[in-house]
């Protein structure tokens, strides 16, 4: 706070100091209006708030995600990197499809080939661990795998792999995988995502751990930090709620 605005809250009344405070605020305001994309700072730089492409794209999705405009951007930025990255794209966690359906259009724009693959029951949450997780059988049931086909499309690259992992991975053991997006909520999901995707994964490749700071999936950054912890890679953990690791 400068001095002209301690000396209005102290000695004059809010009726007077209020007016000259706002004509301040505008001018100081008024300076950054020259800044291109002025719209998509929020006192930073923020694209999330519908930069370039993303905005049309999490307008596509936003009614079939619980993902933040924020994570969802971060995903849209990490899977747009790994398009050099050889191997696959796979979704662990699909849900009604909304940011399955950002990744697909990431792909097709950019005519890669890679397949996208995607892991689900489609059918809600499987058995949790009551001693690790929060979330217990049966929720998010208000999805169906005809439900997700119907919204994101049966291309030839993308193929749908309904059941419980790690069951749902069988006949892909000799996969290699580019980039992993990990939205599964619950302890033993992930620990079994990351024991199959880790060693698949692409010198440069990347995991996006959605769930992981959440106080609402507590076994989510358990499996990570527990499968994580003998190997040379560090999860970054970022304030959205997610952790990413970029494979050495």
């Amino acid at each position: 706070m400068g001095q002209l605005e301690k000396f209005l809250k102290l000695f004059i009344p809010p009726i007077i100091s209020a007016p000259i405070r706002n004509r301040r605020k505008r001018r100081e305001e008024k300076r950054y209006d020259k800044i291109p994309d002025r719209r998509f700072y929020d006192g930073v730089f923020s694209p999330w708030l519908g930069y370039g492409e993303f905005g049309s794209l999490f307008d596509a999705i936003r009614k079939f995600t619980l993902v933040s405009p924020a994570r969802a951007w971060m995903l849209y930025s990490l899977a747009s990197q790994s398009l050099s990255i050889n191997g696959s794209f796979y979704e662990a966690g699909v849900f009604r499809g909304g940011t399955a359906l950002l990744l697909k259009k990431i792909l097709e724009t950019n005519s890669t080939g890679k397949p996208l693959r995607l892991f689900d029951t489609f059918g809600g949450m499987p058995k949790t661990n009551a001693e690790k997780d929060i979330h217990q059988a049966g929720d998010f049931s208000d999805t169906s795998l005809k439900g997700v086909q119907t919204l994101v499309g049966t291309p030839a690259f993308v193929t749908y792999h309904p059941g419980i992992i790690p069951a749902s991975f069988l006949g892909l053991e000799s996969d290699v995988i580019a980039f992993a997006h990990i939205d599964l909520d619950i302890y033993q999901g992930i620990l079994d995502s990351c024991h199959f995707i880790y060693p698949r994964l692409s010198a440069g490749g990347i995991i996006v751990f959605d769930d992981y700071g959440f106080m609402s999936c507590p076994g989510a950054r358990e499996a990570v930090d527990q499968f994580f912890a003998d190997k040379p890679e560090v999860p970054l953990v970022l304030p959205t709620g997610q952790a990413i690791v970029f494979k050495l």
